[in-house]
């Protein structure tokens, strides 16, 4: 057995990658793993096994659809994670977010056409659906994003539909909530409020704090893409819930205990452009077809995570100087 995944050397897509060497995925135990990754600022080669037997590294670019479909030559999956994917990011520089995500796609999913791969797993993000001020989104509901980067994926999505729908590719559609854990660049909040914090350094607060977001372990997020990926039907969306709904003054709180410091290291900045104000996944589809359910609580998974960057700063400090943005020069 052979699997293609893009995007590979980055927060998730690594982590699914170690999991699948690990020969903690059934049905693809000893499965040999081409990663494909163009190693922007959030890759990182060290987030992989260097010289693991099963594993083969290609540094290149999603958009070249002759170099990916040689590389999705007889696999019989492709997990599709490669995506720029920092909202911030993609205010002040939509098109990378438009080239990689939607061109991309649509590169991948040729690929895989051309090399008639029996399965994809287009890996995709709650924020497509937009904003939800009470519920909890359901996989039929229309999409509504609200920024350049939750719109690149939204029309990635549809990509992937449009290749199921025309060609009859065997792809399925995940939408997680926001991910946490270990080897997360540090422009993401809880990376980058813990090595700030680490290092006691005051940290950024957009607004009043009031935002809500819905946290997913990545290890929880990976088993469930196995699950898409062995079960999942084609065709068909599964959104990927994590259960622990959080304002971000809430989340802030709790990484000031975990990181030991106080309040005063808090600096209140200027609300993002766009900025949504809760996201909610029901994900009854996924837990009720595929039997999928969290295993980490967020309690656990938080604390380990901190953990896991007081005693990594080796793997985030160069890492952390990337991810002090303009906005933030005027904490430090």
């Amino acid at each position: 057995m052979r699997m293609l995944v893009t995007g590979g050397a980055g927060f998730i897509g690594s982590r699914f990658v170690r999991m699948l060497l690990e020969n903690r995925f059934e049905g693809w135990e000893d499965a040999e793993v081409v990663v494909l990754d163009a190693l922007t600022y959030a890759g990182n080669r060290a987030n992989l096994p260097a010289s693991h037997p099963r594993l083969r590294f290609v540094r290149g670019d999603v958009c070249d659809t002759e170099t990916v479909r040689e590389l999705a030559g007889g696999a019989h999956a492709v997990v599709h994670f490669a995506a720029e994917s920092h909202v911030d990011r993609s205010l002040t520089g939509p098109a990378e977010f438009y080239r990689t995500n939607v061109l991309g796609t649509q590169s991948v999913l040729e690929a895989a056409l051309r090399a008639d791969v029996e399965r994809v797993v287009h890996v995709s993000t709650d924020e497509v659906y937009g904003s939800i001020s009470e519920g909890s989104w359901t996989e039929d509901l229309p999409l509504a994003p609200n920024t350049p980067y939750a719109a690149s994926k939204a029309a990635s999505d549809l990509v992937a539909r449009s290749y199921w729908r025309t060609h009859g590719l065997d792809v399925s559609v995940t939408r997680c909530s926001n991910n946490y854990g270990p080897h997360q660049h540090p422009e993401k909040l809880i990376p980058l409020f813990a090595t700030r914090l680490l290092r006691g350094m005051p940290v950024p607060l957009y607004g009043d704090g009031g935002n809500m977001r819905e946290w997913l372990h990545v290890d929880d997020h990976c088993r469930a893409l196995h699950l898409v990926l062995n079960k999942g039907r084609s065709g068909e969306t599964y959104n990927v819930g994590g259960g622990n709904e959080w304002t971000n003054l809430a989340l802030t709180g709790r990484l000031l205990d975990l990181c030991g410091a106080d309040e005063s290291l808090v600096r209140r900045v200027a609300d993002r452009k766009g900025h949504d104000l809760r996201y909610s996944l029901d994900d009854t589809k996924i837990r009720e077809e595929l039997g999928y359910a969290p295993q980490i609580t967020f309690d656990q998974g938080l604390a380990e995570t901190v953990a896991w960057y007081r005693e990594h700063t080796d793997w985030w400090q160069d890492a952390a100087a990337v991810a002090e943005r303009p906005d933030l020069s005027v904490l430090t």
